[in-house]
């Protein structure tokens, strides 16, 4: 990948640097696990994903164990710029050409169901998240192209439709706009649905409990560092699959994005946009009883790839200056999210010797619809409801699919393979000791093999393996949140080693801090 020039500004990055998500809601409030347990299933992952399985099986009768590493939705649901939309980029067309109409219909038509599902959930158990219905935009420089995109998602049944009026802060040829989209409060939607399951038998919510291992077998066990839990069934509904019997890490690619909560002179604009190009650029507004932000997003890149981190929401502002009367840069913040080699996410059965353990994954930055979508398939398949069999073929992770996914298959395996050797030679010309700033860390050499060494803003220096432990890629540092990232597969730890998330499992491994 070729890394963006720098971008010559030195002022501090702007605004706190978390959601608003995260800061408008309580902290923890679930026991960790301590002892063992069983369950009709047991989730990995309190997400979007995870609570929608729990809420449509919990409906069905089953007992259910959710595991969650941190807080209820402080991952990438609690990073998103929670979109409820079925408008995800360009997707349509590609999908009508690369696919066929029926896959195109199936994939818009659980991703609208998903909206109504949401709404429907917000009414009935009466969450004040913020639910509200607006059109979406999609827009971009190629008018032939958006028409296309229009004409494939009337096709298969969306409220789409052709404009050149939009966006009013930018100057584009063409959009493609969805009626009766929605927004929401990602955050506040799930602890109300968590709300709704504590309260039922049979229900139990754990957060800040690490899942260390997962055995699949006829009867599954979930392995964590409080104890384990037995169930029938296992979904892991994680980033990345903790268990990968498939080669996900083949088909699967990491990438990082940014996000802005800002306070403007004046009124937002209404509704919803993308500009669907490299890099892209997302605009939504939010509003609660106190104030109202713009949340502009963009500058994605390859995890662990592409230059100064820093330097994206450096880029992000100067962009959002430009466009907006900006008063001032509240939050700022980045998020993770996979993007399966063909486009569309896997979610089913985890594959060979793990029958009754599921997936979901690869949604590629539309989790809010696609997340609750996969709830639902989940909980369908584990009870033996029978999903659509087109459902079923269009997310199965164990498609072949060789046309739409070979050519990004080959591209970002070879990616992964070129890091893997550049990142091991620079290593061989790393120094063996440097000075190191305050929020600074750098790949060092001690012998043959690197070192990450970082020193947090108290100035003490931490000094572990840069050896990442899923597949032995070199880390690399993220300068804007300040963690080694892997530029393979996208595993992020802590300057101190602690994983933060994978899909490798364990923490890098420390080392002597004596580098200096």
């Amino acid at each position: 990948m070729v890394e963006p020039p720098p971008f010559h500004d030195d002022e501090t990055l702007p605004g706190e640097p978390t959601s608003p998500w995260l800061t408008t809601t309580p902290d923890a409030t679930y026991p960790a696990l301590e002892g063992n347990a069983t369950a009709d299933v047991c989730i990995v992952g309190a997400g979007i994903t995870g609570l929608s399985t729990a809420y449509e099986l919990r409906e069905r009768g089953h007992s259910v164990i959710v595991l969650e590493r941190d807080r209820i939705a402080s991952g990438v649901t609690g990073k998103s710029t929670a979109k409820v939309t079925s408008q995800h980029g360009l997707c349509y067309d590609h999908l009508r050409r690369e696919f066929g109409r029926e896959t195109a219909r199936t994939y818009a038509g659980v991703n609208e169901a998903a909206i109504d599902t949401v709404e429907s959930r917000v009414e009935e158990l009466d969450i004040d998240c913020g639910f509200e219905r607006q059109p979406s935009y999609c827009y971009g420089d190629d008018p032939d192209e958006f028409r296309r995109e229009a004409d494939a998602a009337r096709q298969v049944g969306l409220p789409a439709s052709f404009v050149k009026s939009v966006p009013p802060f930018e100057r584009a040829a063409a959009a493609v706009k969805f009626d009766d989209q929605a927004w929401f409060h990602p955050r506040k939607y799930l602890l109300g649905l968590a709300s709704a399951l504590e309260t039922e038998d049979g229900v139990r919510i754990h957060e800040r409990t690490r899942v260390t291992d997962v055995s699949p077998g006829n009867q599954p066990r979930v392995e964590t560092e409080g104890g384990t839990v037995r169930a029938k069934q296992v979904v892991l509904a994680t980033g990345f699959p903790l268990l990968d019997r498939v080669g996900f890490f083949t088909r699967l690619y990491p990438k990082r994005s940014y996000v802005l909560g800002v306070r403007l002179e004046d009124e937002p604009p209404e509704g919803m946009y993308y500009r669907d190009d490299d890099p892209y650029r997302s605009v939504r507004t939010y509003c609660d009883d106190d104030e109202t932000l713009l949340l502009v997003g963009g500058e994605n890149h390859k995890t662990g790839q592409g230059g100064s981190t820093a330097d994206r929401y450096r880029r992000l502002a100067h962009w959002t200056r430009e466009h907006f009367p900006v008063a001032s840069i509240e939050y700022r913040w980045s998020t993770q999210d996979y993007v399966s080699v063909d486009s569309v996410p896997f979610v089913g059965p985890a594959g060979p010797g793990a029958k009754h353990v599921l997936v979901a994954t690869g949604f590629g930055g539309w989790g809010m619809t696609n997340g609750t979508a996969a709830g639902q398939l989940l909980a369908e398949t584990i009870a033996g409801d029978a999903p659509t069999p087109r459902a079923l073929e269009t997310f199965d992770p164990l498609r072949f699919t060789p046309k739409p996914s070979l050519p990004k298959t080959l591209t970002e395996n070879a990616d992964a393979a070129s890091q893997f050797v550049t990142d091991w030679a620079r290593t061989l010309l790393s120094p063996a000791v440097a000075s190191i700033e305050s929020g600074e860390g750098r790949v060092l050499r001690r012998g043959p093999k690197p070192v990450a060494a970082a020193r947090d803003d108290e100035g003490d220096l931490h000094a572990v393996s840069a050896v990442c432990t899923h597949t032995y890629c070199v880390v690399d540092w993220n300068d804007a949140e300040c963690t080694w990232d892997c530029p393979c597969h996208g595993s992020r730890f802590s300057p101190d080693g602690t994983l933060l998330e994978g899909p490798a499992t364990e923490d890098l491994e420390p080392t002597s801090r004596d580098l200096e």
